[in-house]
């Protein structure tokens, strides 16, 4: 198994999605990829049918890119089944401007509720309280503010802000796969 350390970073992903022509955020595309691991076991096939739907191309442009595309599904797959919990959401870093990496995280978010949504209230009826509470505390981040400026407080308030969303995500996860934290038999964890 691979290790949280070798899923591709958003500017690599974003250099992908560059080079099929598209400007799509995969920070979208992650929330998307993420909602659709805990909700629907999304298939490695429907994964790059996804994912190429987002960025507006019939099938990857070439074998590395296709390779790359399966990897993030599996990489993430396997960090939301690990029981160290250390999923992260696919976010700029801090390379980028605290505004860019805010809009990265509506982003993300947007991407997780819209699968959210499209589920529709039958796979609600199993949550927990602290499950849905969570889910509805992500809208309010769909709507923040991304304009912000430069502070140790902004700083501060988007760590926690990115942390609710990846506990959200978790909790998701966990809550949909009850006893399951190895969900593809193929790829045995190694520790």
């Amino acid at each position: 198994m691979s290790s949280i350390d070798d899923r591709p970073d958003f500017s690599t992903l974003a250099d992908l999605f560059l080079a099929h022509g598209s400007m799509q955020s995969p920070a979208f595309l992650d929330g998307r990829l993420c909602a659709g691991l805990a909700l629907h076991d999304l298939t490695a096939e429907a994964w790059l049918e996804e994912v190429c739907l987002g960025l507006g191309v019939e099938q990857p442009r070439d074998r590395d890119s296709a390779e790359a595309l399966l990897a993030w599904r599996r990489q993430t797959l396997e960090a939301l089944a690990d029981s160290a919990l250390n999923y992260e959401p696919l976010l700029p870093d801090e390379l980028f401007s605290l505004a860019e990496r805010a809009r990265g995280l509506q982003e993300w978010t947007l991407g997780f509720l819209e699968v959210v949504e499209e589920a529709g209230d039958r796979p609600r009826q199993g949550w927990s309280s602290a499950l849905r509470e969570a889910i509805d505390d992500l809208a309010a981040l769909g709507d923040m503010q991304t304009d912000l400026e430069e502070s140790a407080e902004n700083e501060n308030d988007l760590f926690a802000l990115t942390e609710h969303a990846r506990m959200a995500a978790m909790l998701l996860y966990t809550e949909q796969h009850p006893g399951q934290p190895q969900v593809e038999s193929g790829e045995p964890t190694r520790h």
